[in-house]
């Protein structure tokens, strides 16, 4: 199970341990999502496909990164 939580115009993915195993953010350039695995951290599978199912909800519009605004 991994878990994701808002972090600035990011989302941290964290394992169901505690770990972070990186985080997914929006390439706005590209107009795109991608995530970027942490350091030393290898991904079982099933922690994978949630990071992959993540990423499609968030292409498709099914989900969204929430946006900090600092005013």
């Amino acid at each position: 199970m991994v878990l994701f939580f808002p972090n600035q115009q990011a989302l941290d993915c964290i394992s169901d341990s505690g770990q972070v195993l990186g985080q997914i953010v929006f390439q706005g350039g590209q107009d795109e999502y991608s995530f970027a695995a942490a350091q030393s951290v290898l991904l079982t599978e099933a922690e994978q496909s949630s990071i992959a199912a993540k990423l499609a909800q968030l292409m498709t519009g099914q989900s969204s990164i929430p946006m900090q605004d600092d005013d």
